[in-house]
């Protein structure tokens, strides 16, 4: 197989994992859609990858962090997201507004800001090539 047949076999493997950690997720969370991950050629060893994630009414992410490496931008595409990073305020976004999260980042708040209309933000990240899984569980004490 030639090497440039095995990268979109490869992103293809690592979406359909992606989408099932995602279906394997509390109903009442954000759905997490990956939409993009390809490798920056002028950046040896960093990737960028998207991901589109959906909130219900009313849905919220469990405390997580991202990958070690990963710097995200994260911009509402409809609706409105609460989100609080780090030690700083929780702040409502609202369609078009975003924020970023550094490398090693405690994302403690992100949910739908309304208890009847969906939310979608779209998360870009630019992270080592080598993680391929983005959001780990923060334990709560």
């Amino acid at each position: 197989m030639k090497m440039n047949n095995l990268l979109p076999a490869a992103f293809a493997a690592l979406s359909c994992i992606m989408a099932s950690q995602a279906l394997a997720h509390d109903p009442r969370s954000g759905t997490v859609t990956p939409k993009f991950r390809e490798a920056i050629p002028n950046i040896p060893g960093k990737s960028l990858v998207t991901v589109e994630v959906d909130y219900a009414p009313g849905a919220a992410s469990q405390p997580h962090t991202h990958a070690k490496s990963a710097f995200i931008h994260a911009n509402v595409v409809s609706g409105r997201v609460e989100s609080k990073v780090n030690d700083g305020p929780a702040h409502i976004y609202k369609a078009g507004e975003g924020w970023s999260e550094p490398p090693g980042a405690v994302h403690s708040i992100s949910r739908n800001a309304s208890q009847t209309e969906p939310a979608r933000l779209l998360a870009i990240f630019v992270t080592d090539t080598s993680e391929t899984k983005l959001t780990f569980p923060v334990k709560q004490n």
